[in-house]
């Protein structure tokens, strides 16, 4: 092969095998938000042939366990681009290191990049590359192998407070369940444990969501209960608290709901969903007068003290529930999940007390 030929595939593989370690550093190692143009073609491919599949049943049950493989699968998209990438970069680089046929450089890449031994290497400047791909190869396999336990221990915090939220709001979790579990159990003072366990998960989500940009898709165990509803459970139980409740404000529920919104809009942020930066009376919310007031309705019948201006409440409310309401809204079609229906406070049997000792 000419020198020019030589040269140019030298210079295509090495920006070749730059840009699978740029990708590679910025989707495992970099703490901090990073948008991996490399990664997210990668993901993308594999999210049209997952959405595709969930598209074709009317089930929610059946479309969620299908997108449930779409977030193992793209992790091992990613391992599997970067392997064929620098499978090509290594070849070119062989071609430029003499190897007289790109179809001999593709066997002694393969060879080093999977440390088959199949294809050895001849010349002063070809063994060095077989090394080098082979660590490179080892490399990105450590990377993937040592990625996992820490994502799945950011999943595990994650589904354990969802978890937990059962007992508090029922299943699904319902922002008028936290409020009537309260009720029930005559202590409204417990749920500031709620406001600041969950003011706490929102910081821990707001982390490891923007760094580990994985862990958006990876959906909750239960179909009826998902990190998102859940989320918006506890905002607008606390949102509802601080408004229609006739009780003294909470400012940890209040700080729970800050924390909340700072944190939906870093997510937001990175998938680049538009929201209010400043409140606006004039901002429509997705719920509407007549659904707040369906719950208020509930919650009076459930014994939960409710303040006597229903005006005032509800502009309290939307006050709120704008900070996050597109934000919410947004997830709720971007990570393909149910969204809570208000109406169904209406016919939901409610909860009755639960700490009367029986005579």
């Amino acid at each position: 092969m000419s020198v020019w030929v030589r040269v140019v595939c030298g210079l295509g593989g090495l920006a070749i095998e730059l840009v699978v370690f740029d990708a590679a550093i910025r989707t495992f190692l970099l703490p901090r938000v990073a948008n991996v143009t490399f990664s997210k073609m990668s993901a993308r491919g594999i999210g049209l042939f997952f959405n595709a599949l969930a598209r074709r049943s009317n089930s929610y049950v059946t479309r969620d366990r299908i997108l449930s493989m779409f977030a193992p699968f793209a992790l091992l998209g990613y391992q599997t681009s970067w392997l064929v990438c620098s499978l090509v970069a290594f070849a070119l680089g062989f071609v430029a290191a003499g190897v007289p046929s790109f179809d001999h450089a593709f066997a002694l890449s393969g060879s080093s990049l999977f440390t088959l031994g199949v294809t050895a290497a001849h010349g002063g400047s070809q063994a060095p590359l077989e090394y080098l791909e082979a660590a490179v190869g080892l490399t990105l396999l450590a990377l993937l192998i040592a990625f996992i336990p820490t994502l799945y221990q950011a999943f595990q915090r994650r589904e354990y407070a969802v978890s937990r939220l059962s007992v508090r709001a029922g299943i699904p979790a319902t922002p008028w369940g936290v409020l009537e579990i309260a009720q029930s159990v005559e202590s409204y003072e417990r749920l500031e444990e709620l406001w600041r366990e969950w003011e706490e998960w929102f910081i821990d989500v707001g982390e490891t969501h923007t760094t580990l940009v994985i862990l958006n898709f990876y959906r909750s165990a239960s179909t009826k209960q998902t990190w998102v509803s859940s989320a918006a459970s506890v905002l607008d139980a606390a949102a509802l608290f601080q408004a229609a409740v006739d009780v003294k404000p909470s400012p940890r529920a209040g700080l729970c709901i800050r924390s909340g919104w700072l944190t939906l809009r870093r997510i937001a942020d990175y998938f680049k969903i538009p929201y209010p930066t400043e409140f606006d009376s004039e901002v429509p919310i997705a719920i509407t007068r007549e659904e707040f007031d369906i719950v208020l309705a509930r919650l009076e019948r459930s014994g939960v003290p409710i303040v006597p201006d229903r005006d005032a409440a509800w502009r309290d409310f939307k006050g709120w529930r704008v900070n996050y309401d597109a934000i919410i809204e947004a997830f709720y079609t971007i990570f393909t999940y149910f969204r809570i229906d208000w109406h169904s406070a209406a016919d939901e049997p409610l909860v009755g007390p639960s700490n009367i000792r029986s005579k």
